[in-house]
């Protein structure tokens, strides 16, 4: 392979600190001599989510720095660089950042990988893009924590039967391991936070699970999928099969069974897909918007270039005979991708051959609140607690860096003997508001004056706290 400097070490530069990005980087720094090569990580934020705990993090479960991993910390001979992907010039080996503050500028590099990964896949539904909130972030898990617990104040404190029946409904979009997990957690933490009010019972609670196809948990057989659909309702949760949201303006949520309702709570987890960035790179994509990549996981055509996760198209090696099949966008894959791509690079720049990713899948396991869970592993299926251990078992594995680790274990035991805390911190999301509201108080016949150059304060449209 061709690189751009003969006489410095090769630059790798990973695009995305996510799943892919991360455990890339964490395996080239383990495995790379010195000097050898030069590794450089891009992404916006200064973390990598641990999603699959985002759930337990909402409900109160986990401390949320703690299924949050800083790239800094753990990446200590990468460099991280805090910015966007604005365009790539492989020809040129260069690409252009946008840093969180100042112009953009162009960065170099001798072999890319791009790790992307996905955004919320949305549909143009009247009022979803005002009103609706995702699940992907640990950002969105905790405005959903104090949402829901604010709407439980909401509800105590309104002699308004319609305000309080609209603060007590909660509608999720989704019946994927996100949109599943989300809602039992949650709704477990807001029957847990109602001992400490006198006026909302339990059936008072209305959790409403919205999922187009006629199952949920699709990565699981038929049979525990109906498991779940079954325990989700002995819960208390109203799961609707094959039926759609087609409008939430405002909140008046309209499905296409005939059901009307209102709401201050929709949260829409329905599927992933590639991020959009990728169509401003000039690399090969298939029709769903993917990196179009080799079972070495290079993308196509292009040397120099690496792709893995749900950025990319890589066909399943496991497919049955005579089938075209791409692996799933899930974390599984991104994991096991990671590894496989930076052992590749390796080989490549020790001149030796690569080797092309091949998964076994090891199955799927689901939280479904405190205590209850579904669980597949090999072929061997589960329920309830024993499916609820394996999940914590599988992920706390999975979690990266021991320090992660024994921190949400710590979590898990101090569960054991202290119940969570259930108090709505939503002034998080508005901070300004207490210091602009004093700066609006005035004498009488005093005028207030903007001062010039005074950043506006963030809203966000369709807020009904």
């Amino acid at each position: 392979m061709a690189l751009s400097r003969q006489s410095a070490p090769p630059r790798i530069l990973v695009l995305g600190g996510g799943y892919v990005g991360l455990y890339t980087a964490l395996r080239l720094q383990s495995r790379l001599r010195k000097g050898e090569a030069q590794v450089t990580v891009v992404d916006p934020q200064s973390y990598m989510t641990y999603q699959p705990f985002l759930p337990e993090a909402s409900a109160g479960s986990l401390s949320p720095r703690h299924v949050v991993v800083p790239l800094r910390r753990v990446l200590r001979r990468c460099t991280v660089i805090n910015a966007r992907v604005v365009a790539l010039d492989h020809g040129r080996h260069s690409v252009r950042l946008a840093p969180l503050s100042g112009p953009e500028y162009d960065y170099p590099y001798d072999i890319v990988v791009v790790a992307l990964g996905s955004v919320a896949r949305t549909l143009p539904i009247p009022g979803l893009a005002e009103f609706g909130v995702g699940f992907k972030t640990i950002e969105e898990a905790i405005h959903l924590r104090n949402q829901v617990l604010s709407r439980l104040d909401v509800a105590e404190s309104t002699p308004d039967a319609e305000r309080r029946r609209r603060a007590l409904t909660f509608v999720f979009v989704g019946g994927g391991y996100a949109g599943v997990e989300a809602i039992a957690e949650l709704g477990d933490m807001a029957v847990d936070a109602l001992r400490h009010h006198r006026s909302v019972r339990p059936e008072d609670l209305r959790f409403l699970l919205v999922e187009a196809s006629d199952r949920i948990l699709p990565e699981v057989d038929p049979d525990m999928g109906r498991y779940t659909v079954d325990q989700l309702r002995r819960q208390g949760i109203d799961v609707r099969l094959r039926t759609r949201l087609t409008s939430c303006t405002d909140g008046h949520v309209v499905l296409d069974d005939g059901t009307r309702l209102d709401t201050d709570t929709l949260v829409w987890t329905a599927g992933v897909k590639a991020n959009p960035v990728l169509g401003d790179l000039g690399l090969p994509l298939d029709d769903r918007g993917r990196l179009r990549c080799t079972e070495h996981l290079r993308v196509e055509g292009v040397p120099g270039a690496w792709g893995a996760g749900d950025a990319a198209a890589v066909p399943d090696l496991g497919a049955p005979a005579g089938q075209v099949r791409f692996c799933a966008p899930s974390a599984q894959h991104a994991v096991r991708q990671a590894g496989r791509l930076a052992d590749n690079v390796l080989a490549e720049l020790r001149g030796r051959g690569t080797v092309p990713y091949r998964h076994v899948n090891a199955g799927s396991v689901a939280s479904l609140g405190l205590h209850r869970g579904v669980a597949q592993i090999y072929g061997i299926k589960l329920r309830g607690l024993p499916a609820w251990l394996m999940h914590r078992t599988y992920h706390l594995s999975r979690v990266p860096t021991l320090n992660r680790k024994v921190r949400v274990m710590a979590d898990w035991t101090l569960a054991l003997f202290f119940r969570r805390e259930t108090v709505s911190l939503g002034s998080l999301a508005h901070p300004f508001g207490q210091f602009a509201a004093a700066a609006a108080t005035r004498q009488p016949g005093e005028r207030v004056r903007p001062t010039p150059g005074a950043p506006a304060r963030p809203t966000r449209p369709g807020n009904h706290s």
